[in-house]
């Protein structure tokens, strides 16, 4: 059968940073040491380990800029990370940063929930979301045939389901934590 090409790997322009060691030695590519930053991207919510540029100076909860072109902060991106193998206070920041995200790209989550489609006969991807059962699914699936959901608060609105950025953030975690065996938001 013929392939067409497959897309361009896509890479994240942006990143938050979960912690950082200003002398430290990379775990993914062996002999670089410097300025090194365990970050989440923003778009696909990997776990990266960055390197920083000499005398930068970076916060917890900072989203820097790691695309390809006009770096100011950062030296290179280095490579993947397990949640495994992050640090202890990158791990408890977790949930905080992926919870800014979620705020932060509400059209983009917004859209997912107007978007999902079933996994198989039996499970909806929506289902996957903590807190949404089959009562709250169904009730979403009737809504969004009506008019698409526009933000958080419509869905709180017209659904009932509360704090959805918490519980999408909650199913961002348990798919980083490797909780979950399939994923709605982290890409691989």
């Amino acid at each position: 059968m013929y392939r067409a090409n497959p897309p361009p790997r896509k890479y994240e322009e942006y990143a938050y940073v979960l912690d950082f060691n200003p002398r430290g030695k990379s775990t993914t590519v062996r002999g670089r040491d410097g300025i090194i930053i365990t970050a989440i991207g923003e778009d696909r919510l990997t776990l990266l380990e960055v390197l920083g540029i000499p005398n930068s100076s970076f916060e917890v909860g900072e989203r820097i800029y790691i695309g390809k072109e006009g770096r100011t902060k950062i030296q290179s991106v280095l490579g993947k990370m397990d949640y495994e193998h992050i640090s202890s206070s990158a791990q408890t920041e977790l949930s905080t940063v992926v919870e800014t995200i979620v705020t932060e790209n509400e059209e983009k989550f917004v859209d997912y929930l107007n978007n999902a489609r079933p996994l198989t006969p039996r499970i909806h991807a929506l289902e996957l979301i903590p807190g949404i059962g089959k009562t709250y699914m169904k009730t979403m699936l009737e809504e969004r045939e009506k008019k698409k959901f526009e933000s958080y608060d419509d869905l709180q609105e017209r659904v009932g389901f509360k704090d959805p950025i918490k519980h999408i953030s909650q199913r961002i975690i348990d798919e980083i934590t490797g909780e979950s065996r399939m994923n709605l938001f982290v890409k691989r």
